[in-house]
């Protein structure tokens, strides 16, 4: 007795055919309106170096392997089960395949070939991105210790520090980078492992302390007046989280007139006044070499202030006696009006721990006040002027 004849063939054909329509339109959302939003959160952020550049690019054609597969993939999986599904009253085996050599010489060579193909591009583009320049344009180094950044710009021997910039970001802060020229960055680490990471950049380097990484990077040219946000990209610590800073790309021309301005003043700074002397921070002391205001006591550890509160007298001149516990870690204290981020009436020297110093304030008037440090501005407390 023969087997009914297979029913429904067209009605299968019919769900293909608007399967593959849906696929289709779903392609097209991707690449335009709603979806093309979606479809730039798939891909790192675009970059703003030429090292940067070529990592996208070599995102960019992994990814586009990847979607090809994919939607291969998927799409004889969708073509099978609705071409091969079982009709009402169909109870017949369809014809079976047993070891069909052209198939499995295909799922071999070919994912052989692209894994071959994706072997070859990555070490391409590894070696241009970890290519290290010897007669870069800028030398830089970056120092990360815990818990914050300080980046020494080196003369062409790249021993030699010309001028060391302590605050990482803020107003004055941050790397100041020329765009479209060499520039070669060192770093290095005080006490514990970090990593010097910034999004642009599409590249992350370990700062491995008693260890020396170097990279080259060139901001584009295009991006000369751009601010980039870098970070911290490895667990160091509590203060791990205030491991921020900011890369600010100039134009050649701006970068050498900053830089020289900046040599010109710290050169300019007289050199700090002995351990608890008045007038340590540059400040004039009043007449007769004495403030007339008590002697307020602040110190810091662990990245934090030790004192909340403080108090002054309005209208007369008062002393503060800083003492910096953090070993290697810059600190000071500033005063700002109203709050951590009000305007900024005083600001004393930067230095390094273990050390104390003593800042003469001038007179404030009554009111309320902040004291923050400014290399780590989440340092703060109250002032009370009254």
């Amino acid at each position: 007795m023969s087997s009914s004849p297979r029913t429904g063939r067209s009605s299968t054909t019919s769900v293909v055919v608007a399967a593959l329509v849906l696929v289709v339109i779903a392609a097209l959302a991707v690449v335009s309106g709603a979806g093309q939003a979606f479809a730039t959160s798939l891909f790192p952020p675009v970059a703003v170096t030429e090292q940067g550049a070529r990592v996208r690019d070599l995102y960019t054609i992994v990814f586009g392997i990847a979607v090809v597969i994919f939607f291969l993939v998927e799409g004889l999986i969708l073509w099978t089960v609705l071409r091969y599904r079982r009709s009402p009253g169909d109870d017949a085996l369809p014809p079976q395949t047993h070891g069909n050599n052209v198939a499995e010489l295909a799922w071999t060579i070919i994912p052989t070939i692209i894994v071959a193909f994706l072997f070859v591009i990555s070490w391409q583009t590894l070696n241009q991105v970890d290519s290290v320049s010897a007669s870069p344009q800028t030398k830089i180094r970056a120092v990360a210790g815990q818990f914050q950044w300080q980046f020494d710009y080196l003369a062409d021997d790249g021993k030699t520090v010309k001028y060391t910039q302590n605050l990482a970001s803020g107003e004055g802060g941050g790397l100041y980078v020329p765009a479209g020229r060499d520039i070669q960055l060192s770093l290095t680490s005080k006490d514990v492992i970090h990593a010097f990471y910034v999004p642009q950049f599409l590249f992350k380097r370990d700062v491995v302390p008693g260890r020396v990484n170097v990279f080259d990077f060139k901001v584009d040219a295009a991006d000369a007046g751009q601010t980039f946000r870098g970070q911290c990209a490895e667990l160091c610590g509590t203060g791990h989280r205030i491991m921020l800073f900011e890369v600010h790309a100039l134009s050649p021309s701006d970068f050498d007139a900053w830089l020289a301005d900046a040599i010109a003043k710290a050169n300019a700074t007289p050199a700090p006044a002995p351990s608890a002397a008045p007038g340590a921070s540059g400040q004039p002391a009043p007449s007769g070499g004495q403030t007339t205001g008590p002697t307020l006591q602040v110190s810091a550890a662990n990245v934090a202030f030790e004192q909340s509160s403080l108090e002054a007298p309005a209208d007369t001149p008062f002393s503060i006696e800083f003492e910096n516990k953090d070993a290697g870690v810059p600190h000071n204290v500033a005063i700002h009006r109203d709050s951590a981020t009000g305007q900024e009436v005083f600001k004393g020297d930067i230095f390094n721990g273990p050390d104390k110093r003593t800042y003469s304030v001038p007179a404030l008037p009554a009111g309320s006040y902040a004291f923050v440090c400014t290399v780590h501005p989440t340092m703060s407390g109250t002032l009370t002027v009254k």
